[in-house]
């Protein structure tokens, strides 16, 4: 039982260290803002394509589904 309590003891020191620490210490070079931009871009640019190919064959099944010659 007193591992357990010495490890919950750690985690809480832990998340406490890593939540509030103020400083970040960090640097965003420009291609980094690039790289994000681009990734955004990309984002899009593979919702849309995908919308477009689903919205064709939803279309297609729609007018054979109503069309009056019916293949065999």
């Amino acid at each position: 039982m007193k591992i357990k309590k010495k490890i919950s003891y750690l985690v809480i020191c832990l998340l406490t260290f890593f939540l509030f620490n103020n400083s970040a210490h960090a640097y965003l070079d420009p291609g980094t803002g690039s790289l994000i931009f681009q990734a955004i871009i990309a984002l899009f640019a593979g919702i849309a394509t995908a919308i477009a190919i689903y919205w064709r064959k939803f279309k297609d099944f729609i007018s054979n589904l109503f069309s009056k010659n019916k293949k065999k």
